[in-house]
């Protein structure tokens, strides 16, 4: 009865399909892959929510030396002609489907210098989203910087001095119904050799890719799935919200509030975690999960909930950490914290948490509601925390590039905006640095508090280090003290009981 209810409402909601068309293409017969639990909840929010850009993420970087837009733009087409997941679409008619299309044009757009503003760019591509019933989940744009000279489409604009510093800005975004961020590194490097190449991969269509991701899931027992995370979850409504009650924000809106951690106070952040037998996400988790109890206004013990990413890749399927699709998941994570109780004690907790979670990262938040009973009461999780990750590029590419005389400055992630009030995204600067970078919905958190949040969440990664064994949860908590706690608006509509 859920998944014909869940199939019912894909089809009221996409009546007129994700961009609000109403010409919707005619469906021949093509291969088709169920939809996961997590696409089919995805698409129902975007449904709700067209034209806000929700569910895209988009990269950036410079291209510092000879750029072949001929050669570019194919070297692209060869990739979507590999690459099964960047042929796909979605129809839910008569039932919710992935669908496989034998071809699929490579979208790649680029402007002369001075002709578009690029902050204007980011904003306006990532609202234009995705027509999800046509395939191709992912474009890439290129604004040439303003010193660089014009140059005739199918010739490569020579570099300006010996380092190259004519750059071009490129823009990848794309769509989480069928991509994550690792998929967009596997293809990147996909695009790298295939440039290199003259603008083709050698080889076929690749295997393993989506359409075997899909019959592993569907060969899966949910049945220990299910009693883990029963047993997991614990009883009562755990504290979900980083924030305390406040007013309406009288903003709309994405925003994002960004703190860093220079590449010393990191340093030493990992170190102090590696001396506690943690990983670094453990540590941000930690703090999260402070924060979170912080703003209950508890005085003993209470639980905290929240999600954690997950590469969705630690499966047993081979090749799957070079295979491209919507891997990536959000589990929810709850913990009680005491502040009578040691640090160490809550660090220990997480990251056994995280480990016991390993072998079901590929269960979707909306089952784990479903099995636990919270589908129709209280959240487990209304924040995200995700330390952001991928493969490493092939040490060769760099030098392949840099024979070109082609330097490809680091990638900067925005982040896609999600169903929740606010994620905390962490990401690793080239030189050590680390960025924390809190996307919010402005209508929940105004701009000025998610950049109290985030600070907050900066002040107390750099005091981890301070600490010793004998420390306790109400002690870090204390470091907070005389600092004005941020505050959320209700998420209910005026009006709405």
């Amino acid at each position: 009865m859920a998944s014909q209810s869940r199939s019912r409402a894909m089809r009221d909601r996409g009546g007129r399909g994700p961009a609000g068309r109403s010409d919707a293409p005619a469906r021949p017969a093509r291969p088709t892959l169920p939809v996961t639990w997590q696409q089919h909840d995805l698409l129902l929010d975007c449904l709700d929510h067209r034209g806000t850009g929700r569910h895209v993420e988009q990269l950036s970087w410079r291209w510092r030396g000879p750029l072949d837009t001929e050669r570019f733009t194919a070297a692209w087409q060869s990739v979507v002609d590999r690459e099964t997941v960047l042929r796909a679409a979605f129809d839910w008619e008569p039932e919710p489907r992935v669908v496989l299309h034998d071809r699929a044009d490579a979208d790649v757009v680029r402007h002369p210098a001075g002709s578009v503003d690029w902050d204007e760019l980011l904003e306006t591509d990532r609202r234009r989203g995705f027509d999800l019933r046509r395939p191709g989940p992912l474009r890439v744009t290129l604004v040439d910087d303003p010193a660089a000279p014009a140059v005739p489409a199918g010739r490569a604009r020579p570099q300006d001095g010996p380092e190259g510093t004519v750059a071009t800005r490129i823009l990848l975004t794309f769509h989480h119904g069928l991509l994550d961020a690792w998929s967009v590194f596997v293809l990147l490097d996909e695009f790298y050799r295939a440039y290199l190449a003259g603008g083709r991969l050698s080889g076929g269509e690749r295997r393993p890719d989506i359409r075997d991701w899909a019959s592993w899931l569907t060969r899966q027992d949910t049945a220990p799935a299910r009693e883990f995370w029963t047993r997991a979850v614990p009883e009562g409504a755990p504290a979900v919200l980083p924030a305390l009650p406040g007013p309406e924000t009288l903003e709309s809106g994405p925003g994002r509030a960004e703190a860093e951690l220079s590449a010393a106070d990191a340093g030493r952040l990992h170190h102090w975690a590696a001396g506690q037998a943690v990983p670094d996400s453990t540590a941000l988790q930690a703090v999260w999960a402070l924060l979170l109890y912080r703003a209950t206004g508890a005085r003993g013990a209470a639980p905290v909930g929240f999600g954690v990413t997950v590469s969705g890749r630690g499966i047993a399927l081979d090749a799957v950490e070079r295979l491209p699709g919507p891997m990536r998941n959000c589990l929810p994570m709850t913990v009680e914290v005491d502040p009578g109780h040691r640090l160490t004690r809550l660090l220990t907790a997480l990251r056994d948490m995280a480990l016991d979670m390993a072998p079901y990262e590929w269960v979707s938040c909306g089952q784990i509601h479903e099995w636990t009973g919270r589908a129709m009461e209280g959240r487990l999780l209304e924040s995200l925390v995700a330390v952001e990750s991928g493969p490493r590029p092939p040490a060769d590419l760099k030098a392949e590039l840099a024979a070109r005389g082609i330097r490809v400055e680091p990638l900067r992630a925005s982040g896609a905006h999600t169903v929740y009030p606010v994620a905390l995204l962490a990401h690793s600067a080239e030189d050590g640095a680390l960025t924390l970078t809190a996307v919010h919905d402005r209508a929940r958190i105004s701009a000025a508090d998610a950049g109290r949040l985030v600070g907050h969440c900066a002040a107390l990664l750099r005091e981890l280090p301070e600490t010793d064994e004998a420390t306790t949860v109400g002690q870090v908590l204390a470091l907070l003290e005389g600092d004005e706690p941020p505050r959320i608006a209700d998420g209910r509509r005026p009006g709405t009981a």
